[in-house]
C-alpha cells in the first residue's frame, strides 16, 4: 500500500487508441500502474469511477494526487477525462498539447500532427539514453521516433500494428485462422499455424530492424535504440538492434514533462 505522505503525487495518464496505461508517481518513483481498455465512448462519471477504484487499491481513495498530465490521441475522450481528472483532483489536468514545454525542439514540418505520445517518448529516450535514439512504440501502429544528438525530435516512421497486421491477414484468408502472436522455436514453420506465427514474429521483427537499419544510414550514425509499448518486450528480445525495453517508458516522459512545465 502506498504511503500517501511519502511524496508529492502525480497521475500520469497515456491514452492509447486500444489502451489507456495510468502511473502513480511518488515523487521519481512509479509506486503504481494500470492497463485498461480504451473505450471512446466512455462518460465522465465511468471514467471517475474507474481511476477512483484504482486509486483506491494504491491506497489513494482519501488523499487522490493533486496533479495529473495526460497524452491522448483519442480526441473524443478529451473531455469527458478532463472532466473526470478535474472532479478527483479538484485540479485542472495538464495535457501534452502544442504550446507545453517539452525542453525538445521540434523539426517536423507540422509539429502540431506529431502524436503526443511520440513526443513523451521521445523525451523520456533522450533523457535515458542521450541522443541520437530512437524510440520504437509497439502500439496500435508500430512507430519509430528519431531524436538527434542535440535532443531535437527528428521525426519518425508510422508502420501497421502487428495486430492490425495480423487481424488483416485472418479477415482476408479464409483458409487461414487466428493464433497467439509469440515467438515460434524456428524460422520455418511445420504446420500452418507454426508458419503463420513464423511470419508475424520474424517478418515483423525483420520490419523493425529494416526500418532501424535504414534510419542509421540516413542519419549517418548508429543511435541507441529502445523499444516500449504492449509487445515490446516479445520483440525486443528477439531484436538486433533494440538495446533496451521499458514497456512504460511514455509514463516516465509524462513525468519528466510535468516537471517541465510545474509552476508554469
Amino acid at each position: 500500500m502506498v504511503n500517501a505522505s511519502a511524496a508529492p503525487a502525480l497521475l500520469a495518464v497515456d491514452v492509447g487508441n486500444t489502451n489507456t496505461v495510468l502511473g502513480l508517481f511518488e515523487g521519481a518513483r512509479l509506486a503504481s500502474h494500470w492497463r485498461l481498455t480504451s473505450r471512446r465512448d466512455a462518460t465522465s462519471d465511468e471514467i471517475v469511477l474507474s481511476v477512483r477504484g484504482l486509486l483506491s487499491s494504491a491506497g489513494r481513495e482519501t488523499d487522490p494526487p493533486r496533479d495529473v498530465i495526460v497524452a491522448s490521441v483519442v480526441p473524443s475522450l478529451r473531455f469527458p477525462l478532463r472532466q473526470a481528472l478535474r472532479q478527483i483532483t479538484g485540479r485542472e489536468p495538464v495535457f501534452v498539447e502544442p504550446g507545453i514545454r517539452t525542453g525538445m525542439p521540434i523539426l517536423y514540418d507540422a509539429p502540431q500532427e506529431v502524436g503526443a505520445d511520440r513526443i513523451v517518448n521521445a523525451v523520456a529516450a533522450y533523457e535515458r539514453l542521450g541522443g541520437p535514439c530512437v524510440v520504437v512504440d509497439f502500439g496500435t501502429a508500430t512507430t519509430f521516433d528519431v531524436v538527434t544528438a542535440k535532443g531535437e525530435y527528428a521525426g519518425g516512421v508510422i508502420v501497421p500494428g502487428i495486430s492490425i497486421s495480423a487481424e488483416a491477414l485472418f479477415e482476408r484468408a479464409a483458409r487461414l485462422w487466428r493464433v497467439e502472436i509469440r515467438r515460434p522455436e524456428k524460422v520455418v514453420g511445420k504446420t500452418t499455424a507454426g508458419s503463420i506465427q513464423s511470419g508475424l514474429y520474424f517478418g515483423y521483427l525483420s520490419l523493425v530492424d529494416g526500418v532501424i537499419e535504414r534510419i542509421s544510414r540516413e542519419i549517418g550514425a548508429r543511435p541507441r535504440v529502445i523499444a516500449t509499448g504492449g509487445l515490446a518486450e516479445l520483440f525486443g528480445g528477439g531484436s538486433e538492434r533494440i538495446e533496451e525495453v521499458d514497456p512504460l517508458l511514455t509514463l516516465t516522459g509524462l513525468r519528466l514533462i510535468h516537471e517541465r512545465n510545474r509552476g508554469g
